[in-house]
C-alpha cells in the first residue's frame, strides 16, 4: 500500500509529476506482481490532477506576492516568468486553437512542461477555468499513456528503469 502512496505523492511534485511517478510505478510492479499498474496509473492521473484548481487560483498571487521577499523572490521571479513564457509562446503559436495547444503543452512529455506549468500559463493569460481544467487533464492522460508507452516498449531504461 505504501508503493501506492509513493506514486501518489510522485505525481503532485512540481516539474516532476507524472514523468516520474510512472517509471516509479513500473519499477515497483517489476519488483512486485501484486503492484498493479492500474491502479498506479489511475492514483498518478488523479494526484497529477488534484493541484490543479490550487495552481489556477492561487499560485499566480502568491508567486507575484513573493517575488520581492528577500529568501523567495528569487524562485519566484523564475516561476513568474516561466509561466508567463509559457502563456505567451502558447498564445502565440496556438491562436483560436489555445484549448488543443494547452491540451498539446501539458501532454507531451518534455522537461518545463506538465500539469503544473499548464495550469500557470492558463492561470496567467486568463484562461476559463473549466477549459483550464479539462485541457490540463486530458493533456495528463496523453502524457501518462506517452511515458507509459516509452516504458513499455523498453525505453524506461532512460528513466533508469525496467519494464516487467
Amino acid at each position: 500500500m505504501k508503493n501506492y502512496l509513493y506514486v501518489f505523492l510522485i505525481a503532485m511534485l512540481p516539474l516532476i509529476e507524472l514523468r516520474g511517478a510512472i517509471p516509479v510505478a513500473y519499477a515497483f510492479n517489476a519488483n512486485d506482481p501484486n503492484f498493479s499498474l492500474i491502479l498506479a496509473y489511475i492514483l498518478i492521473i488523479i494526484s497529477n490532477i488534484v493541484p490543479i484548481p490550487i495552481i489556477y487560483f492561487f499560485a499566480h498571487k502568491i508567486l507575484l506576492w513573493g517575488k520581492n521577499k528577500p529568501v523567495i523572490g528569487k524562485i519566484c521571479t523564475v516561476f513568474i516568468e516561466k509561466g508567463e513564457k509559457a502563456g505567451q509562446k502558447l498564445k502565440q503559436k496556438a491562436g483560436k486553437g489555445l484549448f488543443w495547444a494547452l491540451v498539446l503543452f501539458v501532454g507531451i512529455p518534455l522537461p518545463g512542461t506538465g500539469a503544473w506549468t499548464g495550469a500557470l500559463a492558463a492561470s496567467i493569460l486568463n484562461i476559463n477555468f473549466k477549459q483550464t481544467l479539462l485541457a490540463v487533464s486530458l493533456g495528463v492522460v496523453l502524457a501518462g499513456l506517452i511515458i507509459g508507452a516509452l516504458c513499455t516498449l523498453g525505453f524506461g531504461a532512460w528513466f533508469g528503469v525496467q519494464a516487467a
